[in-house]
């Protein structure tokens, strides 16, 4: 058995002084990180318990965006006026992940660091994992890669992020506020996860002493309009083999502006401007959400296991832009 020791913080600076000792991790709701430790995959040797520094308030901003602390939990979120009015979107795609008791426990700082999804990864077992030991290889590579990634990928781990929030935060262009020794500091979601590439063991550009502290949310057009479609092999707690985020602002039969961005397909939530573009200012039918579909996956690359996943990702951006144009904006 390992020993390892305990702080708790009292505030975002306490939190922040402690972290600094050796090989230290914050812990709010810890569905992802005991996982990890059970398995032996991470081995922190001090826990820095973040939950008491008054993190977790859910506000409107000046602009008329909203700010979510943190450590507010997800089944909160997801149920908050606020979000569940003028973010559907994101309502949505937190009741499509994990479990209910999951997600009473569960914070927005840390599903945003949920680590990439591959068993090869979370099975020490395997010795080949880059992300675990880089420079051992890719197990998944020839092994059972059925669940992997088909864009943005690389030689070096085809590893692919799990979360369903993630997926709707890129859509709605979220920023996320972190504070750490050198002061505070925002970073766009499209910014803040990483494709693998040489290094797989790094999923975002976090650094180690930096304390997540909010996500801002712009003001959206995409309150009425929006869906989230979550493509898994049972109804619930789940991963995604492919999901898809959809936001659309009409003008009667015409888009405005469109966002879509798709999940379990990359290291990352995956937009692609071109194609939301290609859906700006024309009306909406079917045959143009495959078009844009089609630009999302340009240069998908399929493994002996998942080349289902390329057409199954078109017909799903398809049916969410057509749920999107046709939704009220209510979530059930």
């Amino acid at each position: 058995m390992r020993a390892i020791d305990f702080d708790q913080a009292s505030d975002p600076a306490s939190a922040i002084r402690l972290i600094q000792q050796p090989n230290a991790r914050f812990i709010g709701g810890g569905t992802n990180l005991l996982d990890l430790m059970k398995g032996d995959v991470e081995q922190p040797a001090r826990l820095i318990d973040i939950n008491h520094i008054g993190l977790d308030r859910i506000a409107e901003l000046p602009d008329g965006g909203l700010r979510i602390g943190a450590l507010a939990r997800n089944s909160d979120t997801a149920n908050h006026p606020l979000v569940r009015t003028r973010y559907p979107l994101l309502t949505q795609a937190l009741l499509a992940g994990a479990s209910p008791q999951l997600r009473n426990m569960a914070t927005i700082g840390g599903n945003l660091l949920q680590r990439t999804r591959c068993p090869y990864f979370m099975d020490t077992a395997f010795a080949m994992c880059n992300k675990r030991a880089p420079g051992t290889g890719c197990g998944a590579r020839e092994g059972v890669n059925r669940m992997h990634a088909i864009l943005g990928a690389s030689s070096a781990c085809i590893a692919v992020n799990p979360s369903d929030m993630n997926v709707a935060l890129a859509a709605l262009d979220a920023t996320i506020r972190v504070s750490g020794p050198k002061g505070e500091r925002s970073i766009p979601i499209a910014e803040f996860h990483r494709l693998p590439g040489t290094m797989p063991q790094v999923d975002t550009i976090l650094h180690a002493d930096e304390l997540i502290t909010a996500v801002d949310l712009p003001p959206s057009a995409f309150a009425r309009h929006a869906h989230y479609l979550k493509v898994r092999e049972r109804n619930s707690y789940a991963f995604a083999l492919v999901s898809a985020a959809a936001a659309l602002e009409m003008d009667g039969q015409v888009v405005r502006q469109a966002r879509i961005a798709l999940g379990g397909v990359a290291h990352k939530p995956w937009r692609v401007p071109a194609a939301e573009a290609l859906l700006a200012g024309q009306p909406l039918d079917d045959t143009r959400s495959l078009q844009a579909a089609r630009l999302l996956l340009d240069g998908a690359q399929a493994l002996r296991d998942n080349a289902y996943k390329i057409r199954l990702a078109e017909r799903a951006v398809v049916r969410a832009l057509r749920e999107a144009r046709e939704n009220s904006g209510e979530v059930a």
